[in-house]
């Protein structure tokens, strides 16, 4: 376990607002900063940090948390790796203790790929700088193709030699163990620098070629794409990384840890195809653009992007086949909500060719002459290929209106329509209602997928420990769903905003707190949810340790179930529980008491009746007679507190 005093000293150092900036762009709302929420799908910001109150929270999803929280949600990490990765930034030293045995595997795991890729990364560039064969071969081809010796460092460009297998073997003379070099495509345990024969022999995955790290959001060295500089029979041009614990290419973008800031400053990302492209434009002064790597695009890397902004232009060379399989990916640009322009380059042109040959303001010049909105150039395109044949003509209007009917603003959905229709010569109305239907099928099915989404979760809802490497930061804090949870909930509340607050009962000052939770203990209130519990047991152990804050307490507690849950709490600050004038605490905290004991005597009384009338049924006289003895008092508790309370009496 990491010391408290660390844990400390790296809550008081991260800023929310520093830490989050990362990963989201903010722009600044009142004392408050927003942006899009990076955990969930929104076309409006709902994402809230709050910089004097060292949280976050989604007003969307409902996922809220601090600092350590957010990192290992947005990293999908553990508490202690999170503590690390802030420790870090923040040049905090990080002790803990020893873990435990699943704690330890869990983090060895991820930490110990990282490990082998920053290792492998480093190696790769020596090879490069450092080698004859490395300057001979590498470096001359990456200076060939008109790269900077800057830039080549700063995208940490490698070389794998051609002979012999030398990264298995500084691996293995490092230390690390060979689960971890490799990879086994069932557990997606290794990373896969190093490949193994069906005879168990080790060789560098990468050999001869030229290396292309890649790397998370955060500038972690997640996997590797090399590629082969001698043509040689049956070796496809590019080796990728293998899928794994911690990469998947369907989550990553290339370039976008250089691009980030640039792409939020500017408001806008350039998305081409292959990594020289990205390199090449960077050098010659277009940073914010991306590579999908050569792979179609995913939901995943457009939500990357959209971190940082929604507006996006797609460059594309000649290449008439590789158009039309992009087509697919750009329409969900669109379903996201993105402002989305394409730019055709000129004949035999690439972006990494263009940006050899032109400066940045040429090049952005060009795309601003160029550029096209995608409905248009789709239009444009299509209409050439299908020519005057009727049927590819229908077919065509199908294709852009299934484009328009996936655009989620209204508005922008009929400028579109009026501005097809017109360009493809049928009538406006025709259009818009094939757009309609579209939208109600579309619904129709997402209501039928969420249903069975729902069906299916019914049947088993997995517990924490049923999902493998899955922190604990995941989880969104746990609404209350009865009465009596709503009950506690406000209670609660109160303990975590005002836990420590003094208030006078009888003559006799408490805390708030104190009242609360022994109010709840003497009149056997029980806990409804483990978080609740939590919470009282840790306001029970900590509350008279000196210098205690009940929202400082909570807010930064290391069992994100509890954090969570109290900044939910601490964010919706009206919320019943939460009084405007907080003068009047002591009558809030008598008040939320009364109607946690109406609930609770309520439930007595609804189970005694349903007990009464089973007795009855089964003629049991004297059960009868014993719970009838009871249900007037039962009624007469219930009758004095809703007079406590200005409610109705309900007569015997």
């Amino acid at each position: 376990m990491i010391s408290r005093e660390t844990i400390e000293k790296i809550h008081a150092a991260a800023k929310i607002e520093e830490v989050v900036s990362d990963y989201v762009t903010l722009r600044k709302r009142g004392a408050n900063l927003i942006g899009l929420c990076p955990f969930h799908n929104e076309k409006t910001g709902s994402f809230t940090v709050s910089p004097s109150k060292g949280i976050y929270k989604c007003f969307g999803c409902g996922v809220s948390g601090n600092a350590i929280g957010f990192i290992m949600e947005i990293e999908q990490c553990s508490y202690v790796e999170a503590i690390k990765q802030l420790g870090k930034k923040y040049h905090i030293d990080v002790e803990e203790r020893e873990l435990t045995v699943e704690e330890q595997q869990r983090q060895d795991n991820r930490e110990s790929m990282f490990v082998v890729n920053d290792f492998a990364n480093k190696w790769f560039q020596e090879q490069l700088w450092e080698t004859q064969e490395g300057q001979a071969i590498g470096l001359s081809y990456f200076r060939e193709r008109g790269l900077r010796d800057d830039i080549i460092c700063k995208y940490q460009l490698g070389y794998s030699p051609e002979k012999g297998n030398p990264l298995a073997a500084a691996l293995k003379k490092k230390g690390f163990k060979e689960e971890f070099i490799t990879n086994d495509v069932d557990t997606k345990i290794g990373v896969g620098v190093v490949g193994k024969s069906e005879d168990g022999r080790l060789y560098d995955r990468f050999r001869d070629r030229v290396i292309f790290p890649i790397f998370t959001v955060s500038g972690k060295p997640v996997a590797f794409a090399g590629r082969i500089l001698k043509k040689k029979d049956n070796v496809g041009k590019y080796v990728n990384s293998p899928d794994s614990l911690i990469y998947s290419k369907t989550n990553e973008l290339y370039g976008l840890f250089q691009a980030k800031q640039s792409i939020a400053r500017t408001d806008m990302c350039y998305l081409v195809e292959g990594q020289m492209d990205v390199i090449s434009m960077h050098q010659s002064g277009i940073e914010n653009v991306v590579a999908s790597g050569g792979t179609a695009l995913t939901k995943p890397q457009i939500r990357l992007i959209q971190r940082f902004t929604s507006n996006i232009t797609v460059l594309y060379d000649g290449d008439a086949a590789g158009i039309h399989a992009a087509l697919r990916g750009i329409d969900m640009f669109l379903e996201e909500g993105f402002n989305v322009k394409v730019v055709l380059l000129p004949d035999g042109e690439d972006p990494d060719s263009y940006a050899q040959n032109h400066d940045s303001t040429e090049f952005i010049q060009y795309i601003k002459d160029h550029q096209t909105d995608f409905i248009r150039f789709k239009s444009a395109l299509l209409s050439k290929d299908a020519g005057d044949d009727p049927q590819k003509r229908a077919a065509l209007i199908k294709d852009i209106t299934s484009s328009i009917a996936i655009i989620p603003d209204m508005i922008t959905r009929q400028v579109y329509i009026k501005d097809s229709a017109e360009r493809l010569h049928i009538a406006e109305k025709v259009l818009t209602t094939e757009v309609i239907n579209l939208r109600r099928k579309k619904a129709e099915e997402r209501a039928k997928a969420k249903e069975k989404e729902e069906e299916q979760a019914a049947v088993a809802i997995p517990s924490q420990q049923d999902i493998p490497h899955m922190p604990s930061a995941t989880l969104h804090p746990e609404k209350p769903k009865t009465a009596l949870e709503r009950n506690y909930y406000n209670l609660l509340q109160l303990v975590v905003r005002y836990g420590e607050r003094p208030i006078e009962v009888e003559g006799t000052v408490y805390s708030i707190g104190d009242v609360i939770i022994y109010t709840l203990e003497g009149d056997e209130v029980a806990a409804p949810l483990p978080v609740y519990q939590t919470i009282i047991d840790e306001f029970k152990r900590h509350s008279k340790d000196p210098g205690f804050r009940a929202e400082q307490f909570y807010k930064f507690h290391p069992d994100h179930a509890v954090s969570a849950l109290a900044i939910d709490m601490i964010a919706d600050r009206y919320r019943m529980g939460a009084p405007k004038d907080e003068t009047r605490l002591g009558e809030l905290v008598t008040q939320l008491l009364y109607e946690i004991k109406l609930t609770v005597i309520n439930q007595q009384i609804e189970q005694l009746e349903a007990n009464l009338k089973d007795a009855q049924e089964k003629g049991d006289v004297n059960r009868q007679m014993l719970l009838l003895s009871h249900h007037p008092q039962l009624l007469a508790q219930r009758n004095e507190i809703c007079k406590r309370l200005g409610n109705r009496v309900i007569n015997l």
